[in-house]
This record gives C-alpha cells, sequence and structure tokens, in this order.
C-alpha cells in the first residue's frame, strides 16, 4: 500500500518508492495485483482460545485453529486513478473451522498532489491509531496480533470514513491525522444507520540519531459510541470464542495508545543486520450500560482496561530474524449487577492476562517467509503453551511498507 512515509534516510537504506502523483509511464494506471497466502500448524496444551475476564472480544481477537488450517491470505489491487488519486482495494479470505469468509478488508481512495502536506483518504481503511493496527497482518512480526490489540481492536481496527493527515515541512517527522469514522466495526460496533460512531485524532514524530539509529513516538485517542456492541465473532471457530456474544454494551468508549518504536542497524541498511524495539500503551474508558436478552435484564456499567505490549526483533543474518514479546491487558470495571457482569464477561478476573512469545524466522526471498513461534499464555482462566510453524508468501506486486 502506497502511503506517506518518513523520509529516505529515516528508512535506513530502503529504497524509496515513487512520490505519491509521481507518474512514470502508462503502466502507472494499470492495477498491480497481489496475492498473499498464509497459513500455519497450531498445536496448543492447556490452552486452546483467548478468554479475557473484563473484556468483551469481538472482531478477529482469537488464536488460530488448531491443527493445520489458513490463516488470512489477501488480495490486493491498486493503481493510480490519475495524477490526482490513488486507489486500492484489499479482500481478505479467513477459515475458521470448515467456514470460509471473503471480507472487504480496505477500498480506499487517497489524494496524491494536495498542497502543503496534506493528504485525504476516504472509503475503507485501517485506522491510523497507534502503530500495530494499521499494519496487515503478513508484514507483523509475529504469528498473532498483541494481545491488547486483540482486546481492545478486536486484532485490528478497519471503518468507513474519511481521514485528513498533514506531514511538516521539516527536517524532523511530524505527522499528525484526524478520522471521522461509521463506527460500523468493533470496538466501535454502532448501530447500522446511525451516522457517524467513532473519531479518532493521531500524531506522531520521529528523527534519525547518525545513519544507524531512527526513532518515531506516537499518541492517539479513539472516540466511539457503540451501540449494543457484543462480544463474540462474526465467525464460527472450532472453539468457544462467544465470550458475552448475548449482552450488548451501549455508551462511550475512549482509548489513548502511546507507542514508541526505536530502530538499529550498523551499516545504515535494515535488511543486513538490524534490531527493532517496538511497544505499545493503551488505556481506555468505559461508561454506559449493558442489557441482556431478557429486557429486564439490565446494568449500569463503567469499566477501566490497560494494554500493554513490547517485542525486539533482532535480524542476524540478512535472511534470519529472531524475536521476543510479551503483552498484557487488566482490567477495573463495576456495575450494579455483578451477575450480569460476569455473564457478559465483564468481571474482574483479579489478575492481569499476560503472554511470552519467542519467534525464529526465515525469508528465502522478500516474497517468503517460514516462521516458528512458542507462546506461553498466563491467561485468567486457563495456563498452557502454544507452538505454531507459519508461512506467508507474497505473489505479483508488493508496495513498500510503512515505517
Amino acid at each position: 500500500m502506497y502511503k506517506r512515509i518518513l523520509p529516505a534516510a529515516l528508512l535506513l537504506g530502503a529504497a524509496a518508492p515513487p512520490a505519491l502523483g509521481q507518474l512514470t509511464d502508462g503502466a502507472e494506471f494499470n492495477p498491480a495485483i497481489s496475492l498473499t497466502l498464509m497459513g500455519q500448524y497450531s498445536n496448543y496444551h492447556g490452552v486452546d482460545e483467548l478468554s479475557l475476564p473484563g473484556f468483551q472480544l469481538g472482531g478477529e481477537a482469537g488464536m488460530p485453529d488448531s491443527g493445520f488450517s489458513l490463516d488470512h491470505s489477501e488480495a490486493t489491487m491498486s493503481a493510480n486513478v490519475d495524477p490526482y488519486f490513488f486507489g486500492q482495494l484489499t479482500a481478505a479470505l479467513s477459515t475458521h473451522g470448515d467456514n470460509t469468509e471473503v471480507e472487504l478488508e480496505e477500498a480506499f481512495i487517497e489524494t496524491t498532489s494536495l498542497p502543503a502536506g496534506l493528504g485525504l483518504t476516504f472509503g475503507r481503511f485501517l485506522s491510523g491509531i497507534g502503530y500495530v493496527n494499521s499494519k496487515h497482518s503478513h508484514v507483523q512480526d509475529f504469528v498473532d496480533a498483541p494481545l491488547p490489540a486483540q482486546a481492545f481492536l478486536g486484532g485490528s481496527y478497519y471503518d468507513d470514513g474519511v481521514r485528513l493527515e498533514w506531514v511538516a515541512p521539516a527536517a524532523l517527522f511530524v505527522e499528525t491525522g484526524a478520522e471521522a469514522l461509521r463506527g460500523g466495526s468493533f470496538p466501535a460496533q454502532k448501530s447500522a444507520g446511525s451516522g457517524m460512531g467513532a473519531y479518532s485524532v493521531f500524531v506522531r514524530i520521529g528523527g534519525d540519531i547518525g545513519i544507524q539509529h531512527n526513532w518515531r513516538v506516537g499518541l492517539s485517542r479513539l472516540w466511539t459510541r457503540p451501540e449494543g456492541r457484543t462480544g463474540g465473532h462474526s465467525h464460527s471457530y472450532d472453539h468457544d470464542h462467544d465470550q458475552g456474544h448475548d449482552y450488548g454494551f451501549s455508551g462511550s468508549s475512549d482509548l489513548n495508545i502511546v507507542d514508541i518504536t526505536w530502530k538499529w542497524a550498523p551499516t545504515g541498511n535494515l535488511q543486513n543486520r538490524s534490531l527493532t524495539v517496538q511497544t505499545e500503551y493503551y488505556d481506555r474508558d468505559e461508561s454506559g450500560r449493558l442489557t441482556g436478552q431478557d429486557a429486564h435484564e439490565i446494568t449500569d456499567y463503567s469499566g477501566r482496561q490497560k494494554g500493554l505490549y513490547a517485542h525486539a526483533v533482532y535480524r542476524f543474518k540478512p535472511r534470519w530474524r529472531t524475536g521476543l514479546r510479551y503483552d498484557r491487558a487488566s482490567s477495573n470495571n463495576h456495575g450494579s449487577d455483578d451477575a450480569l457482569l460476569a455473564a457478559a464477561g465483564l468481571s474482574d478476573a483479579g489478575t492481569a492476562a499476560t503472554r511470552y512469545s519467542a519467534m525464529l524466522d526465515f525469508s528465502p526471498s522478500e516474497f517468503s517467509r517460514v516462521r516458528l513461534q512458542y507462546t506461553r499464555n498466563r491467561l485468567p482462566d486457563d495456563r498452557g503453551n502454544a507452538v505454531f510453524l507459519q508461512y506467508i508468501m507474497s505473489i505479483g506486486a508488493h508496495g513498500a511498507h510503512q515505517f
């Protein structure tokens, strides 16, 4: 996906794509088509589902199916519409148990020639909040999304709306943005036909320290107004993920995210040897009411939830990387009916959910990757281990990734 990116120096030697709106020949108007094929083998011992008391889980939150399974394959088409607009469509194919579904993940238009560092995106897109949310699963550094991203955003939050961004004309990278969104996806999950249901703002700054180091710090806020938001998933899994699926939350849900990223490469080239350290902190306030299937099942509800993950990924040879990740999520929820909160999965567990993951991956080329991952789960209701063996293969055109 072509995006506004950091100056070339911040990419530590990676080749920069043509500037937005820069047309080199007639082929720029022909769609670039790519396929990303993903799958894995998953083996669980002691835990085979993501159970987080204190959270309504939705979207794509959860663990991969046990045994052999397809993951989250994608088909993407993109092209310049004309000298003024760029368009992209991404359809995701996911399989859970015996069910296979095709979902329109992104379908957006970006401006390519607005003045003064401005950029406008409209359609359906991954929200720009935080760091990991805007990254497709095939470019993430571990098999599964971090625990807070699953607990707070259902894995990743995308929605229909419009985004305005501005990049400052300065040596220091400064980017600000704001989004107005329909709110139809988890965690907003606003009723259809209700107009706007989510808004966000974010600011990011970054820079270089010599040729070996670069950094980025971001601050984001997401305001949502759920109407009858439920837990559970839109998919059927081979194990139970329907935590709180009969109970609806209506009210306000406001999320703050702080993200920090630091990258080091001794020669200024990330592709030879490099180290990336990245972390995000999530803090959410919710208040409103919780209702059950029975009209008499209703309670006031207020919640404060927090989450954190940190990971380090070291490329010790051009084709080999290894990484460690720690993530956790905790809640402090209250309501006038404790039994109803418990039935909805929103009662506090008393302890935080934590996970520890280690991975090793090998990339024969820039288009293929095989990854082995071990995860130790310390969830409030379950403790156990998981081992994943994953493949990621890209076919066709493949645009530059964000920082």
